[in-house]
């Protein structure tokens, strides 16, 4: 496999994504953000937690979708975030949603 063929695997899989994400956002109330990955969910449980002087985030998302090019199934029934790094948590406002079918 050449370098281009890599390349144009990798562009396609996001693309996809993409659509994929386009399709089922609908589907959620939720957006998360961690440092490392993007989720869709239906219920968030957020809790502040210490360890001695040091604090952390418990995030437990139920009925969720991850954003993971890699993953071959993204629908997730239940994810736990443990993280000292930050994290977002939106609600997904119904009329955002409205992305044209041409991109």
């Amino acid at each position: 496999m050449s370098a281009e063929d890599l390349d144009n695997y990798e562009t396609d899989a996001e693309l996809a994504l993409y659509k994929e994400y386009r399709d089922v956002i609908k589907l959620f109330t939720y957006v998360v953000e961690t440092e490392r990955r993007f989720y869709l969910a239906n219920k968030v449980d957020f809790n502040v937690r210490s360890a001695g002087q040091d604090v952390y985030f418990d995030v437990r998302l139920s009925d969720a979708w991850v954003w993971d090019v890699y993953r071959s199934n993204r629908f997730v029934k239940n994810v736990r975030i443990v993280t000292f790094k930050d994290v977002n948590v939106e609600e997904v406002q119904k009329s955002d949603i409205d992305i044209p079918d041409g991109i």
